[in-house]
């Protein structure tokens, strides 16, 4: 009962701060702010059910997010007719040959055992990357040199950008599943860096093969699942909606002229708004639907068997259990999610930036957001994205409100004021440290922490 208090209080409280965001700054930036919070929760649950259900240490998470990232383009983006013409068959071979190659691998790894069967493995993976370079490298060349300003890429398959959040997931699960094949049943440290060096050489493919996802040129201008504001702005229903809700404002107008450019003004502020309430709707399900499936897989026998081998792997062999099966799944489920939230972010963005993919961003202030919310907790991990979250875009106004109002009796040329304002996108480090820093201290169990069922 008091766990249920703890959450109603917790997540009240974080409500008012949004809404007082938007009363005193503006609800663009509230619902924004909303809107990444929803998102990084949803990467905060991915996470937590790899190391809150299992133990498993993921330091991966940027890759699995870049992968959902491109599988929105992949799926969303038309096709350019003109490379697939340039180099298609080229790519569409190396494909088969790398799928070729990586069954090959698994076949010799699991079937046959002979003395210098590990040097074989290594002597093959070696060899395929000449082989591929043979094999592919006149095809790339030929598509990135097509209208390389604008595209120099293959595109996608022009689908809605909703089917590639789930698209993002199946890629990022078949992605854990190579890698959990190679790094399950590693040590936990090896196993975190492990994670880090595949995810980094994750992201370097998708910033260098610009065929595949224009690389550091970015992809822009993708799909949306919900109506583009200069739409808004020109469809007779949503003028309408505006003129109802803003009557009395635009009453007191006698003037026609200047009334139509009232009106005009909020019908253009209002369509971000709406454009942002309608992300929120959509991400506010795909968030009530992950509590809905990972409350119920927790409390199934199946999450307490993940509990047991997390909390005692020798105990779970002892009685039959294929941990290193387990995990791999457990794994690949969570990130699939990650996956998934990964096409979220991009299709909330608009842009695909590979070269945005930093660590700091996304994985460690993830695996924050974990640590803050409470381990093995659901409710925790969707408190911690947004806690987290929150305190990362509001420390610099917080910072700069503050200091204004330290030194409002002092000139704007002081050097001390004028240091401290250059030094204002820092602060947003120095906040989320001191606040983890107050939370391992205080709630070392996280805000919410994991709660112990008893059978």
């Amino acid at each position: 009962m008091k766990n249920n208090l703890d959450i109603k209080i917790a997540f009240s409280i974080m409500t008012l701060l949004i809404i007082l965001v938007g009363v005193f700054q503006s609800w663009g930036v509230a619902l924004s702010i909303l809107n990444l919070c929803l998102i990084s929760a949803v990467m905060s649950m991915g996470v937590n059910i790899q190391w809150g259900y299992s133990g498993l240490i993921n330091f991966g998470v940027m890759g699995f997010l870049a992968i959902g990232g491109l599988a929105a383009v992949l799926v969303s983006v038309p096709p350019v007719q003109e490379a697939w013409d340039a180099g298609g068959k080229g790519i569409l071979l190396s494909g088969i040959f790398l799928v070729s190659l990586i069954y090959l691998i698994f076949f010799i790894n699991k079937k046959l055992k002979f003395k210098f069967k590990n040097y074989l493995l290594f002597g093959l993976a070696i060899l395929a990357i000449p082989l591929m370079k043979i094999i592919a490298g006149p095809s790339i060349e030929a598509i990135e040199s097509i209208d390389a300003a604008s595209s120099g890429f293959l595109g996608g398959f022009n689908l809605p950008i909703i089917f590639s959040w789930f698209v993002g997931a199946l890629l990022a699960a078949l992605v854990a599943l190579i890698m959990g094949k190679i790094c399950l049943g590693l040590r936990s440290d090896y196993l975190a860096i492990s994670t880090l060096l595949i995810s980094g050489i994750v992201i370097s493919a998708v910033k260098h093969e610009e065929w595949l996802s224009r690389g550091v040129k970015n992809v822009i201008g993708l799909k949306r699942p919900v109506p583009y504001e200069v739409n808004l702005q020109n469809s007779e229903w949503f003028i309408k909606l505006i003129e109802f809700f803003n009557s009395g404002i635009l009453s007191s107008f006698v003037n026609l002229e200047e009334r139509s450019s009232m009106l005009r003004d909020l019908v253009i502020s209002s369509s971000g708004v709406f454009v942002k309430l309608s992300f929120s709707f959509i991400f506010f399900i795909v968030v009530i639907f992950l509590l809905i499936f990972s409350e119920k897989a927790l409390k199934s026998p199946w999450g307490r068997m993940m509990r047991a081998i997390r909390d005692n792997e020798d105990a779970a062999k002892a009685m039959g259990k294929n941990v290193v099966k387990r995990h791999l799944h457990i794994f690949m489920i969570g990130s699939a999610i990650i996956g998934f939230s990964g096409a979220m972010l991009v299709t909330y963005d608009g842009l695909f930036s590979p070269a945005s993919y930093q660590p700091l961003r996304y994985t460690f202030l993830i695996w924050v957001m974990v640590l803050v919310g409470g381990t093995g907790n659901n409710y925790g991990a969707i408190l911690g994205g947004f806690v987290v979250w929150f305190i990362w875009i509001e420390s610099a106004p917080f910072a700069l409100f503050l200091i204004n109002l330290i030194f409002s009796q002092v000139d704007n040329t002081n050097q001390l004021k004028m240091h401290l304002i250059e030094s204002i996108p820092y602060f947003r480090y120095l906040m989320m440290g001191l606040g983890l820093l107050l939370v391992m201290r205080y709630r070392p169990k996280g805000l919410l922490p994991e709660k112990i069922i008893k059978n």
